[in-house]
């Protein structure tokens, strides 16, 4: 049984912080109701090409585990839909600009005056305090506002915006954890509370120990490329016919990494004798290391340092990460049922729990697919269904 079963989320998020959070919950038993726009639906929806029989990919890959009811929030109507909806529900997740669901009476105060037990989860670009909580959040926005840009790329280049929308992503980790968090705590006190997650915070806590270099010592870190700023050899470098990365973490892996390589002379060498020794005098190590691996492949290189225990890994394209045996194995790659789709796969749930995993029991949903049936659960009859339809609350 998954540990989410009986849980119901009423999912009003839209692109892709909150649709990812959901689909996590949803993945592990959570019953998600997906609110969507009439004819419009999720903005992904229209995000591409690619698109696979009329269905964006790109809405494809965070909405599976969901039930799609299609509802126009500017329809009172609708919005009294929402509320009976919310009555039912455990959680309620929104990724609304700050102060937008207040008119409609769907904010956190109105509606936890109404439902004491509720948790109330908003994602937003800079959270619901401070200054700049009325701004818009926009992923590569946030990655610049929150120094990740700044320690990303080569360093000859322009700043660099990581290759996913990590401001997002990781926005919509910290809203499953402060959902689970929520969660649990109302075990305790027989309430819910507001949860309060910032893409800009989330990018901030990803800092680490770039950030706690400048806090403790005031120098600001900056763009490395590949290199590590505090551990070395760590680091991606050319072989005969292409790249690997390398990742000698200590001064025992250093020593096994010599010997493979066949510069044991290194390891007495007094620029290189320790990991600060190396992290100090780094461009004179890797110019004597580029040099040694263009001598053989990648493959080669990687074999014989994995043979010495010294961590190493070729760098995979999308296609050969998804081939890979490992990847199979831990299910990071499933087929998902689909409506229109016949073999529709996707990346798996990477969270493995032993006595109560995660299962896929929904593919993503056609807009407003099972609009109907969720009215009738919320004690709509048929003719209050049509009522609805007329009056403009749904197509």
């Amino acid at each position: 049984m998954e540990p989410l079963r009986g849980v119901r989320i009423l999912d009003l998020t839209k692109v892709l912080a909150g649709p990812f959070a959901t689909q996590l919950l949803g993945d592990f038993g959570a019953d998600v109701i997906k609110v969507e726009r009439p004819g419009e639906g999720d903005d992904t929806r229209a995000f591409g090409p690619p698109f696979v029989e009329g269905e964006s990919t790109y809405f494809l890959s965070i909405n599976r585990s969901k039930r799609s009811i299609a509802l126009n929030l500017k329809s009172s109507a609708a919005v009294e839909v929402v509320k009976k909806i919310a009555s039912s529900s455990d959680v309620l997740i929104e990724n609304f600009r700050p102060g937008s669901l207040k008119k409609m009476g769907l904010d956190y105060a109105s509606l936890h005056g109404q439902f004491s037990r509720l948790i109330y989860v908003s994602i937003s670009g800079f959270g619901a305090t401070g200054p700049d909580a009325p701004r818009p959040g926009y992923d590569l926005a946030v990655q610049g506002l929150s120094g990740i840009m700044s320690i990303t790329g080569d360093p000859a280049g322009p700043p660099t915006k990581v290759g996913t929308s990590i401001a997002d992503l990781v926005a919509g980790l910290y809203a499953v954890q402060g959902t689970l968090l929520a969660l649990y705590a109302r075990e305790k006190t027989g309430r819910g509370q507001f949860v309060d997650v910032s893409m800009l915070d989330g990018q901030i806590s990803l800092l680490t120990f770039q950030g706690q270099k400048y806090l403790s010592t005031g120098a600001v870190p900056g763009r490395l490329g590949n290199q590590h700023p505090s551990i070395c050899p760590y680091e991606t470098f050319a072989a005969k016919d292409g790249y690997f990365n390398l990742a000698v973490g200590n001064d025992r892996l250093w020593a096994h990494f010599c010997e493979a390589v066949g510069r044991a002379d290194l390891v007495s060498d007094v620029r290189f004798k320790t990991n600060p020794d190396r992290v100090r005098n780094h461009d004179a190590l890797y110019g004597i290391l580029s040099r040694v691996f263009k001598d053989r492949s990648a493959a080669e290189w990687i074999e014989k340092l994995e043979k010495a225990g010294v961590p190493a890994a070729p760098i995979l394209p999308v296609d050969q990460v998804f081939s890979q045996p490992q990847v199979r194995a831990r299910t990071m790659r499933v087929a998902v049922p689909h409506a229109k789709i016949a073999n529709l796969e996707m990346a798996g749930v990477p969270v493995q729990l032993s006595d109560t995993p995660s299962h896929i029991r929904r593919g993503p949903p056609l807009l407003g697919e099972h609009t109907d049936e969720i009215l009738a659960e919320a004690g709509l009859g048929p003719e209050d269904i049509a009522c609805l339809r007329k009056d403009g609350a749904f197509d």
